[in-house]
């Protein structure tokens, strides 16, 4: 089938991807994000996606999935950068300062190495490989995120979540999970992050239906997996090579399966690994930029403005010894992409 789409050339400008992202819960990325800008597709199964990537600290690369001008959400997720694998001398890791957010969920899921979360609400949380930190931003939260001393080594992937209309201004909260469900389908171990999979749940609270799924595969495999047909889907290497539905899956590309199928071929190199997410098409346009989701333009403007003010709504982290990020300025308008 014929691809046609219509974005916006939201979130990035400056030389492409000049700044991903300074990683990690921070996105540098400072245009404005329309979800609604992509016309819908229509009876087109199946895309290949560009990644964009950017060099940050000692070595460390982002590559972003999400948003792109190609497809700016799947289901309430709208953010997804992948981190790493990379090392670094000991005292070189990522120190992400105070920076807030409204609107969304801030999703990690860590592979290799460690981090410190610290919050506005008080919490401090260390997370380890095979971890998730889940922080719900709803009316506003500040964080910041902090390699170690001793760590020397990064891999992650992290995620946004748009909350729902009824839930966007709702108390911000923080919650770790240290351990999540795993299972054994067709020679691959899938490791459950958020919501069903095989009639396995996740214990990962989001307020909307979404999947996420990590998949490894020992041994090179194939498996036919199925699908929820209300379902779009992403699929993102984090290790290796794969292949979905004969589509190959590399470090640079995300594959991406709109809703109306009921099963996928996935096939996985030993070795491999490889990043499932999914959801119901989102209810309403959202606005992303700089950390903020809302649904107008307003909106983020007050809380772009709160931030700098200093005002309670995002409060402070004292246990952190470092100035607070500054919010970028705010664009005068949207372009259209070519």
């Amino acid at each position: 089938m014929m691809i046609r789409e219509r974005c916006l050339d939201a979130a990035y400008s400056q030389n492409e991807l000049a700044e991903v992202s300074s990683t990690m819960s921070n996105n540098n990325d400072i245009e404005l994000s329309n979800s609604d800008d992509c016309e819908k597709y229509i009876n087109q199964f199946i895309q290949e996606v560009p990644l964009r990537r950017a060099e940050i600290g000692q070595g460390t690369v982002i590559k972003r999935a999400l948003p792109s001008r190609h497809k700016r959400m799947i289901g309430a997720w709208c953010f997804l950068d992948h981190a790493g694998p990379t090392q670094f001398p000991q005292g070189d890791g990522l120190d992400i300062g105070p920076h807030p957010h409204i609107g969304l969920q801030t999703f990690t899921w860590m592979i290799e190495g460690t981090m410190m979360h610290s919050d506005s609400l008080g919490n401090r949380q260390l997370i380890r490989p095979k971890q998730v930190n889940l922080m719900t931003s709803g009316y506003g939260i500040s964080h910041t995120e902090v390699s170690p001393e001793t760590e020397t080594k990064m891999h992650a992937a992290q995620l946004w979540i748009a909350l729902p209309d009824d839930k966007i201004n709702m108390a911000p909260a923080f919650d770790h999970y240290p351990e999540l469900p795993v299972i054994e389908e067709q020679g691959i171990q899938c490791t459950v992050l958020v919501g069903e999979f095989l009639d396995t749940l996740s214990p990962v609270k989001v307020h909307t239906e979404l999947l996420g799924v990590d998949l490894f595969a020992a041994e090179s495999t194939r498996a036919r997996l199925s699908l929820d047909p209300r379902f779009e889907y992403g699929f993102m290497a984090l290790e290796g090579l794969a292949s979905i539905n004969g589509h190959e899956l590399t470090e640079d590309n995300m594959v991406i399966l709109e809703p109306g199928l009921q099963h996928v071929d996935v096939e996985i190199h030993a070795g491999g690994r490889i990043l499932l997410i999914g959801g119901e098409p989102f209810e309403s346009p959202i606005l992303l930029w700089w950390n903020l989701v809302g649904r107008d333009v307003e909106e983020l403007k007050l809380a772009r403005e709160q931030w700098m003010m200093g005002h309670p709504r995002f409060g402070t982290i004292p246990s952190y010894d470092g100035p607070r990020m500054e919010a970028p300025a705010f664009p005068e308008h949207m372009r259209a992409s070519k």
